[in-house]
């Protein structure tokens, strides 16, 4: 394999928390009497920053207030993310990439403490020298970790590659450097993802027959 280290996105890239995402924040909706989301128009809005979907949704950021709303999602994602499942082939694929000796970590908008402790409840933990996610719940960016983690990785860019399921990883990809393989069954569409990308697979298992695994 071409790639020294792997970077991978957390939610919706090895986990599939996209039903869960939508049905929490139709509770936000329906308490603001606001349109819900269904799967297509959700695809069609969520994006990075999330204050700026959260508007799109037709939230009153000055009245509930961006960090009241984060709070209240957050809270209830919380209570709900046992019933998320890892997305088929994750085990394999991450097992398939110790095999060929490359190293791996996760790059995520989820809070760190939260991550580390559902990474180690799916038994994932020793695939990953490094489990890096924000130290707030209000998802800004992960851009400034990428870079800082890339400067400490001590692995050329080029033999980098970033994982995930939005164009925001992609965006993340390009500002450390590193190549970027977007997979399309988290919380971005195919059709969004390909129009930006052209390095855009179905599903983790070709994921793994790209990278010759």
């Amino acid at each position: 394999m071409r790639y020294r280290h792997i970077i991978w996105d957390w939610n919706g890239t090895l986990i599939d928390d996209l039903d869960v995402c939508i049905e929490v924040m139709n509770g936000l909706l329906a308490r603001r009497d606001l349109p819900l989301l269904n799967r297509e128009r959700y695809h069609a809005l969520f994006g990075f920053p999330v204050r700026d979907y959260y508007a799109s949704l037709g939230f009153d950021l000055s009245g509930d207030g961006f960090e009241r709303l984060s709070v209240e999602f957050i809270s209830a994602y919380d209570s709900r993310r046992w019933d998320c499942r890892l997305h088929k082939g994750a085990p394999e694929i991450l097992s398939a990439v110790t095999r060929a000796g490359a190293t791996q970590s996760i790059l995520s908008a989820y809070r760190r403490e939260t991550l580390v402790e559902i990474v180690g409840h799916f038994g994932l933990a020793h695939h990953f020298m490094r489990l890096m996610g924000l130290d707030n719940i209000f998802a800004h960016s992960k851009e400034e970790l990428g870079r800082a983690w890339i400067a400490e990785l001590g692995v050329p860019p080029a033999e980098v590659l970033m994982v995930g399921d939005t164009l925001h990883d992609l965006d993340v990809a390009r500002h450390m450097g590193a190549d970027c393989v977007l997979v399309a069954v988290g919380h971005n569409p195919a059709a969004r993802l390909r129009a930006r990308h052209d390095c855009v697979v179905d599903d983790l298992a070709a994921l793994q027959r790209l990278l010759g695994l």
